[in-house]
């Protein structure tokens, strides 16, 4: 079971001096989009449990486009092991005009992590 999110970082979201996204804001993402794995699966928003390897590979600023990639790659009595990947599609390009952004020829992965979520009233496993 797969889901998608697709959002634009805005001023909001930049933590750091340049308009530079913190990496908190894409685990949180990560979060959501487990949020939403679990309740189309089980009926349920569960608890995240914990990341077992999380990487941070490019920048994210304020203005770029994100996609965020799940997918449950397996299953437990209660437990449902997942996969991320946040990729940059639209890159902002403050050095052109406050509006302006590039859309990228290639996706460019961002971060990627791995982590287990706990349901808390599972249900019969939708497929």
């Amino acid at each position: 079971m797969k889901t998608l999110l697709k959002m634009r970082m805005s001023s909001l979201d930049a933590h750091y001096g340049g308009g530079l996204v913190d990496g908190a804001r894409i685990l949180a993402l990560f979060g959501d989009a487990a949020t939403e794995l679990l309740i189309m699966n089980d009926g349920d928003e569960g608890l995240f449990r914990s990341y077992d390897q999380v990487d941070f590979l490019a920048p994210v600023y304020m203005g770029d486009y994100i996609e965020i990639h799940a997918e449950i790659i397996s299953f437990g009595n209660t437990s449902r092991k997942m996969a991320f990947s946040c990729y940059k599609v639209i890159e902002a390009r403050p050095d052109i005009s406050p509006s302006a952004a590039d859309v990228l020829p290639e996706k460019k992965l961002v971060a990627s992590a791995t982590g287990t979520c706990v349901v808390l009233k599972p249900l019969q496993r939708v497929l």
